[in-house]
């Protein structure tokens, strides 16, 4: 199975042969879970770190009366954060927004792989540094960007991040998400993301056709969302080579 953890963790800091070895001995059996359904439920004892290998979920925080928000998105290669398994229960759930295939990292485990490597330990670092440089920007979104530009965020973002583990060219990547995805993404309805897709369609900017996003101009998307990759902190490799469609 391609390893997507160890190639964005190599993103953040080079990996030796043994560094890798180490991280797949590591991770527990893959384990599938169909989509909407829950990985880990709030309030759950987060014992282990779940590890995103196929398929996309995402982190949500649901209100007593069913109003629910996704505060972030997890991607192929994404760790549910690494220093999860320091608390003692879960402040949010992890759901499968597709079909995914995930494994777990014990948390003695992980203390055990980050004290033999000091590679690994300053790529988990790291990631967990990206993570919240991510989650910063999601804010700066919903409080500073207008609904066009908020979407046109998320769809850089998704690329880049995509691209970071091989799974998107330039131009091109998966988009499994629906427009009520989107909305609960974004902090708007579902008509709102509707009329933001026609208006960025008919900007030539994009076409989402069959769960899959084309970027036109990739340029002017980043333009107009006022997008930097920077945050993101892929410091090795920023661009590596894009797979074809």
């Amino acid at each position: 199975m391609h390893d997507p953890l160890a190639g964005k963790l190599s993103r953040y800091v080079p990996l030796s042969v043994a560094d890798r070895m180490w991280l797949a001995e590591a991770l527990g059996p893959a384990r599938s879970i169909a989509a909407r359904a829950d990985i880990i439920d709030e309030g759950d004892d987060p014992h282990a770190v779940n590890v995103i290998l196929e398929g996309w979920a995402c982190r949500a925080r649901q209100l007593a009366d069913g109003r629910r928000q996704i505060v972030s998105l997890l991607l192929p290669g994404d760790s549910c954060n690494p220093h999860i398994f320091l608390l003692d229960r879960m402040d949010h759930a992890i759901s499968a927004v597709t079909p995914v295939v995930y494994a777990s990292i014990p948390g003695a485990a992980l203390e055990s792989l980050t004290a033999r490597s000091p590679n690994l330990d300053r790529a988990f670092q790291r990631e967990a540094l990206a993570t919240a440089a991510i989650q910063r920007e999601w804010t700066v979104s919903l409080g500073c960007r207008s609904g066009i530009e908020r979407l046109a965020h998320l769809f850089c973002e998704m690329r880049a991040r995509l691209a970071a583990v091989g799974l998107a060219t330039r131009t091109t990547c998966p988009l499994p998400l629906t427009q009520h995805d989107l909305a609960h993404s974004l902090g708007q309805t579902s008509v709102h993301i509707n009329r933001t897709l026609q208006e960025l369609r008919a900007q030539g900017l994009i076409t989402l056709r069959s769960r899959r996003l084309t970027i036109h101009d990739p340029s002017r998307l980043a333009e107009l969302a006022h997008f930097d990759p920077a945050y993101l902190h892929f410091t090795v490799g920023m661009d590596p080579p894009p797979i074809e469609p």
